[in-house]
């Protein structure tokens, strides 16, 4: 760890800038401050100074998130249109009291060896992307992100046109003391206002974090009744799996200050230089040991995030949520909803998370549309009452979007409009419900090929969904995140009819996260030979890992259950799709599941075919998915 800055010492930008929303007509510019900036921005290509604009030139949306604490999303508008498929230094110039600061100055670890600023590439056509979800800032085993910047330091001229992180960029619900001492610290440093709670025994963000529950036992703050029972059961209490038993709640975000330092910690170095991990809060023996194992994790990710700040200023990036951006089991079923809504404290929580996701990844993904819908209450919303916005944000129905690049990308929202069930609210909602689907499929009519953005994925492994199925059954879909495209018959039947629409593309990739584990599937369409192909591709996690005998079984075990011979695999097939594993290189023979950390890396040819399809390992052990198995079968 880096030496802690002097105590009344901030830098003026805290985060970014990360390079969000790009197209040939405007550039989106993502900063985390600790003073309102003034800012000049300029754009070459080569020795050629492409747009020099002053302060007054650059649209800003700017939200005071505390007494030093401001978000800024920069907008730079093209006039002529900005050169294409070729590459663009920028430079970011802070005008401030005494001087004027370029990025070399203020931020030269943004820069990669041999260049003189900062760079970016606006593709015309998708050549080289990269993907991935689940970041766990306390799991051991390499951060995806710092691979992906030590891949573009060592060919610059090969970055991804796109990164898209497709969920659980935020671990809100999987919190380790260390992290959860530095989100306090920070908060303080940076002014972030409190806020009064409803609900539980603490009333206010500064009751709880002076609690002697605050550390590991936040489970004893929910109310003593069969309502707080089941909230209790959803977000705090350890919950048994049927591959692996979890207590990772017991330090849930809950405040909206923790939320904003949180996602400040995640991707700047600067603010952890503004931190003392080994401040530690009074704790037991056994929590203070607890304390100390992972504070050696949390070292080792905050010891990344320079390389993380630097491929993030470097490529154009895209996000969207998944459970855990919230809490785990986010609006799994109906029943869960009734009971997490119908508490003020429950709540509160998701309320918090879902504004974090709007500052700190929405906006950026869609600047004009996202700041049009909440830029008013935004400017207007005060920390200790938000409850209109998060009324406001709770009923938004458009988190997914476009991303203008060709092949056409769409990034679907399978969190916030679910197919309930009707008869059952016990069970597992569909990810998207019939609105949302017939609007995609409206989306989709005669394009030629698309790229769609699904946390989950919708192809996924046969015997891990039979096990969830068995336990939606049994009445415990939470038991075991029973969330899956095929879990729900609604959902899953519009999907497939999407795909086999005469109109819909004869190219789909499908990019996926959430499992912690990657593959790849080649899938066709019976009786058709004009289409569509699809490629379901899955990376995750980019810094989480499942457990690893437990899924090399599972693994083993879905190619004896479910082969093209099996009369299992017969009555489960979907729809008449022939679908082919991908081997991965340098595996055992028959493995199919990589449970490597690390990051997708996907090139395309000439004609928007996925021609490489590699899981970059964040230790180095890269694997590439080559030729479908041939002895394929129909799922």
């Amino acid at each position: 760890m880096t030496e802690t800055a002097p105590q009344n010492f901030l830098p003026p930008v805290l985060s970014g800038p990360i390079l969000r929303r790009t197209s040939p007509v405007q550039l989106c510019l993502q900063l985390l401050t600790s003073e309102p900036l003034n800012y000049c921005f300029e754009l070459f290509n080569d020795s050629d100074c492409l747009i020099q604009l002053k302060n007054s030139e650059i649209r800003r949306q700017r939200t005071q998130l505390g007494e030093h604490c401001w978000l800024d999303i920069l907008l730079i508008d093209a006039n002529p249109a900005f050169p294409t498929d070729t590459k663009l230094d920028y430079n970011l110039i802070l005008e401030l009291e005494a001087e004027h600061l370029s990025v070399h100055d203020w931020a030269p670890e943004l820069i990669y060896p041999g260049e003189k600023l900062p760079s970016l590439y606006i593709a015309n056509k998708l050549k080289y992307l990269a993907h991935g979800s689940c970041r766990k800032p306390h799991h051991r085993g390499g951060d995806g992100l710092v691979r992906l910047d030590e891949q573009c330091e060592t060919n610059l001229e090969k970055r991804p046109n796109l990164l898209i992180m497709s969920g659980d960029q935020l671990y809100a619900d999987d919190v380790a003391g260390p992290m959860l001492a530095a989100c306090h610290q920070l908060a303080n440093r940076l002014g972030l206002a409190d806020e009064t709670l409803e609900g539980t025994s603490v009333k206010s963000a500064a009751e709880l974090e002076s609690d002697i529950r605050c550390y590991y036992r936040r489970a004893e703050l929910l109310p003593d009744t069969r309502a707080g029972e089941e909230l209790k059961r959803s977000f705090f209490e350890a919950k048994r799996k049927p591959i692996f038993t979890s207590d990772s709640a017991r330090n849930h975000l809950i405040s909206l200050r923790e939320i904003i330092a949180a996602y400040a910690l995640l991707w700047s170095p600067r603010c952890w230089h503004l931190v003392d991990l080994n401040k530690r809060p009074a704790l037991s023996t056994e929590l203070d040991l607890l304390y100390q194992q992972e504070q050696e994790a949390i070292e080792e990710f905050a010891s990344g995030m320079t390389r993380v700040a630097r491929v993030l200023a470097n490529t154009p990036t895209y996000m969207i949520f998944d459970d855990h951006d919230v809490t785990d089991d986010w609006n799994l079923s109906a029943a869960w909803e009734l009971d997490a809504y119908g508490h003020p404290f429950s709540a509160r929580i998701i309320g918090n998370a879902m504004l974090g996701y709007l500052l700190f990844q929405g906006l950026g993904n869609e600047p004009e549309r996202l700041w049009k819908t909440f830029g008013s209450q935004l400017q207007q919303w005060s920390t200790k009452e938000p409850k209109a916005l998060v009324d406001t944000l709770r009923q938004f129905p458009h988190w997914g979007y476009e991303i203008p690049i060709e092949p056409g990308i769409v990034v679907l929202d399978t969190r916030t409009q679910r197919w309930r069930s009707e008869r059952n609210p016990e069970k597992p909602s569909g990810l998207m419900d019939w609105e949302q689907l017939v609007e995609l499929q409206q989306t989709l009519l005669n394009r030629q090929q698309v790229i769609l953005v699904s946390a989950a994925p919708i192809f996924g492994v046969k015997l891990i969904e039979a096990i969830q199925r068995i336990f939606t059954w049994l009445g415990k879909p939470l038991m075991v995140d029973a969330e899956n495209w095929m879990a729900h018959p609604g959902s899953a039947n519009v999907i497939l009819n999407i795909f086999r629409h005469s109109r819909t593309p004869e190219q789909f990739v499908v990019l996926s996260g959430d499992v912690h584990y990657s593959f790849v599937y080649d899938i066709k369409l019976r009786f058709r030979n004009s289409g569509p192909r699809i490629y379901q591709i899955t990376s995750s996690g980019i810094r989480n890992a499942f457990p690893g005998k437990l899924l090399s079984v599972l693994d083993r075990a879905n190619r004896w259950l479910y082969a093209s011979w099996s009369p299992l695999n017969w009555f489960t097939k979907r729809r008449l799709m022939r679908i082919r594993p991908r081997i991965p290189s340098d595996f055992p023979a028959g493995r199919r599941l990589v449970n490597t950390p690390g990051i997708g890396w996907i090139e395309f040819d000439e004609k928007g075919v996925p021609a490489v399809i590699q899981q970059l390992g964040a230790r180095g052990e890269d694997h590439q998915f080559g030729a479908s198995k041939e002895d394929e079968h129909w799922s």
